[in-house]
C-alpha cells in the first residue's frame, strides 16, 4: 500500500461562484510545470495515530504559513495518485491572501544524485481558481476534490 497524505482545500465565494485555493510545489523539478502540477496543501501524516483532519490542518499551516479556519470541514474522501499515494481531502470555507504565502522550506538534492542540496519552499505559489481553472491546474487525481466540493455545496 502507498503512503497516506491528508490535505485541506480552502474555498470561498466570489460573485456567486466558488473559488478554491490551490498550491504550486516549489523547487527546480516543478519550476516550469504548470497544468496538472498543482495540488491542495497536503502532506504525510505524523505517524499512524495522527487523525486525518488534524494532519490536514497541520499541513495547511506548514505549507501556507497560515492557520486554517475554524469550523466544520467537508469530508471530500480519498483519491489515489498515480504514484500510489492516497490523499484524503477536506474542504473549509475561508480567506487567505496568496501573496502572504510563508511555506516551510526543505532541502532537496539537486541535481538528482549529485550529493549537493538546495533549500526550497514546499510550495512557491498559491492561487484562487474557479472550478474549471482548478481542474486544469490540479494533479488529475486531485481534481476530483473540486467536483466533490461542488456537489457538497450544491454548486456548479
Amino acid at each position: 500500500m502507498g503512503k497516506l497524505s491528508s490535505g485541506l482545500l480552502l474555498y470561498r465565494w466570489r460573485d456567486g461562484v466558488v473559488q478554491v485555493l490551490i498550491a504550486h510545489p516549489g523547487g527546480p523539478i516543478w519550476a516550469r510545470r504548470d497544468l496538472g502540477a498543482w495540488s491542495i496543501p497536503k502532506g504525510a501524516l505524523n505517524g499512524p495515530d495522527e487523525d486525518l483532519l488534524t494532519g490536514a490542518r497541520r499541513e495547511f499551516l506548514e505549507e501556507t504559513g497560515h492557520h486554517p479556519p475554524d469550523g466544520s470541514p467537508i469530508d471530500l474522501g480519498e483519491v489515489r495518485m498515480r504514484s500510489g499515494k492516497t490523499v484524503h481531502g477536506f474542504a473549509m470555507e475561508g480567506e487567505l491572501e496568496p501573496g502572504l504565502l510563508r511555506s516551510l522550506r526543505v532541502d532537496v538534492e539537486w541535481p538528482p544524485k549529485s550529493g549537493r542540496f538546495i533549500n526550497v519552499p514546499e510550495i512557491d505559489r498559491l492561487l484562487w481558481a474557479d472550478p474549471a481553472e482548478a481542474r486544469r491546474r490540479l494533479n488529475p487525481a486531485q481534481s476530483a476534490f473540486v467536483d466533490r466540493l461542488l456537489t457538497a455545496l450544491g454548486a456548479k
